[in-house]
C-alpha cells in the first residue's frame, strides 16, 4: 500500500497577523493584540502577535492581563477581513491541490493529502510543505506552521508538538518517530483530544503518557472510557484510519441548531430572559429557513466571574414545530427554572435537538391550524425581507429594547465586529 503523506497548516496567530499584514507590521516584531478595546479592559483577547507571545502574554487573556510595562496595538476584530483572508489562502491551496483532498478544520487550520502531488511536483514532503508555506507568506504575509504526517492524526500532533521546536517551522512524524520521541512527552493533554478530564483519569492509575495509554491492559482502557478508548488506544500507538475522504462522505445521524453569546456586561435575570427570547427567535427561523422543525430545547446559563457554576436543562415539547409563538413559551418555562434569579447573568445558550423535516411537524387536538399558517407566512415574508436588506430591515420589538443583543449582533460575525 501506498504510503500516505498528510499536512495539517495552521497561520500562526491568524486573527493578529492579519491585523499586521494589514498595517505592513511584522508580527514577530509586533505587539499587538485583537481585541475591541471598547469594551473595556476586560475585553476578551482573540488572538495576541507572536512577539507578545513571547513575552507570556496568554493567547485568549483578558486586556487587564497584559503587564502595564507592556505597549501594545489594540486592533478592533474584523471578522469579514479574517474570512476573506481565509478564502485567498484556500485559494492559494487550490492551485496546487484538488478541493477533494482539502478539509478546511477551522477558519486558520487546514489538513491536506498531499500523497498523490508529490510525484507530480517532484518534491519532497517537506519541500512541497515549505511550498505552500512560502507562498501564503509572500502574497498575503501571514506566516504559518505545517505538521506533516503519514496519517491524520500524525499530521496534527507534529503541527502541535514537533513544529514548535523547529526553526523551519515544520514538523514531520510517523509511527516510529512519534513512539520514538513522542511516547513519553509531557504533559498528556498536549495530545490532539486528550482533555484535562481524560488526563484526571488516566493519572488515577499512574499513566500521565502516551507509552502509558499503549501499554496498559485494554480491558482496564475500556472499563474507564468505553467505546472512546478505541481511539485513545489507536493514537497512543500513532494510528489513525480516518481519511480525508471518509471526512467527506460522513453524514451526521441527527442534527441540532446552537446559538450562545456572551453578554457585553451583567445580566439581571429579567434582562438574560429578554435576550433568551431573541435567542429562540433566531433558531426558529433558521428552522424555518432549512425546512427544520424540532421537539427538544436544551438551555445554557453562566454567571458573572463564575460566582457559581453553570447551570442547564432540557424540555420535551408536546409539539414537533418551528413556531416561535408555541417555542418562546417552552423557554420562558425552561428558562424559569434553569437560571439563578439572584445572580448576574453573563452566558447564555440554546439549542434546538432531535431536528427533522418539515413531514414531522405535529401539533395537539385543539391546535389552531389556520393561526400556525399565518404566522409561518408572516416569518416567511420577514426573512424574504432580510435576506434581500439585511438582517435588521424587519425587527420584533423585543429587539429594539434597552438590554435586547440581537440588532448589534446582526452586524457582527460570531459574536464580533464584522467590518
Amino acid at each position: 500500500m501506498e504510503q500516505k503523506t498528510y499536512f495539517c497548516i495552521d497561520m500562526k496567530a491568524f486573527y493578529a497577523s492579519v491585523e499586521c499584514a494589514q498595517r505592513g507590521l511584522n508580527p514577530f516584531e509586533t505587539n499587538l493584540v485583537v481585541a475591541d478595546a471598547s469594551r473595556g479592559k476586560g475585553a476578551l483577547c482573540l488572538a495576541v502577535s507572536p512577539k507578545l507571545k513571547a513575552q507570556g502574554v496568554g493567547t485568549r487573556c483578558r486586556l487587564f492581563e497584559i503587564p502595564p510595562h507592556i505597549k501594545y496595538i489594540a486592533a478592533k476584530p474584523r471578522m469579514s477581513k479574517y474570512i476573506e483572508y481565509a478564502a485567498d489562502i484556500y485559494e492559494i491551496y487550490l492551485n496546487y491541490i484538488s478541493k477533494d483532498d482539502i478539509h478546511v478544520y477551522s477558519i486558520d487550520e487546514s489538513f491536506i493529502d498531499a500523497t498523490s502531488y508529490l510525484k507530480v511536483y517532484n518534491l519532497t514532503p517537506k519541500q512541497f510543505a515549505a511550498k505552500l508555506v512560502d507562498e501564503i507568506a509572500h502574497r498575503l504575509h501571514i506566516p504559518s506552521t505545517v505538521g506533516i504526517g503519514t496519517n491524520l492524526y500524525l499530521a496534527k500532533i507534529a503541527l502541535d508538538i514537533t513544529a514548535k521546536k523547529s526553526k523551519e517551522h515544520l514538523g514531520y512524524l510517523n509511527e516510529e518517530l512519534y513512539k520514538a520521541t513522542l511516547w513519553e512527552h509531557k504533559p498528556i493533554t498536549d495530545f490532539w483530544q486528550v482533555a484535562k478530564g481524560t488526563a484526571a483519569r488516566l493519572a488515577r492509575f499512574g499513566i500521565t503518557d502516551m507509552k502509558g495509554v499503549a501499554l496498559a491492559p485494554e480491558q482496564l482502557m475500556y472499563k474507564t472510557f468505553g467505546i472512546n478508548a478505541e481511539l485513545l488506544i489507536d493514537h497512543a500507538w500513532g494510528r489513525e484510519s480516518c481519511t480525508i475522504a471518509d471526512i467527506k462522505a460522513y453524514k451526521t445521524k441527527s442534527k441540532s441548531i446552537s446559538n450562545s453569546q456572551i453578554l457585553l456586561k451583567d445580566y439581571t435575570f429579567e434582562q438574560a430572559s429578554l435576550v433568551m427570547q431573541e435567542m429562540a427567535l433566531a433558531g426558529c427561523q433558521q428552522m424555518l429557513r432549512e425546512g427544520l422543525v424540532t421537539r427538544s430545547i436544551w438551555l445554557g446559563v453562566g454567571y458573572s466571574k463564575d460566582e457559581r457554576s453553570p447551570t442547564s436543562g432540557s424540555i420535551r415539547m408536546a409539539e414537533v414545530t418551528n413556531i416561535f409563538s408555541i417555542v418562546s413559551g417552552y423557554v420562558a418555562t425552561l428558562f424559569e427554572n434553569t437560571a439563578a434569579k439572584n445572580i448576574p447573568i453573563r452566558r447564555l445558550s440554546i439549542s434546538f435537538g432531535n431536528l427533522c423535516g418539515q413531514e414531522c411537524e405535529g401539533y395537539d387536538f385543539f391546535t389552531n391550524y389556520e393561526q400556525i399558517q399565518r404566522e409561518k407566512k408572516c416569518e416567511q415574508a420577514a426573512l424574504y425581507i432580510k435576506d434581500k436588506f439585511g438582517k435588521n430591515a424587519m425587527l420584533r420589538a423585543m429587539d429594539l429594547q434597552a438590554d435586547a443583543t440581537a440588532k448589534l449582533r446582526n452586524t457582527q460575525i460570531g459574536g464580533h465586529n464584522s467590518e
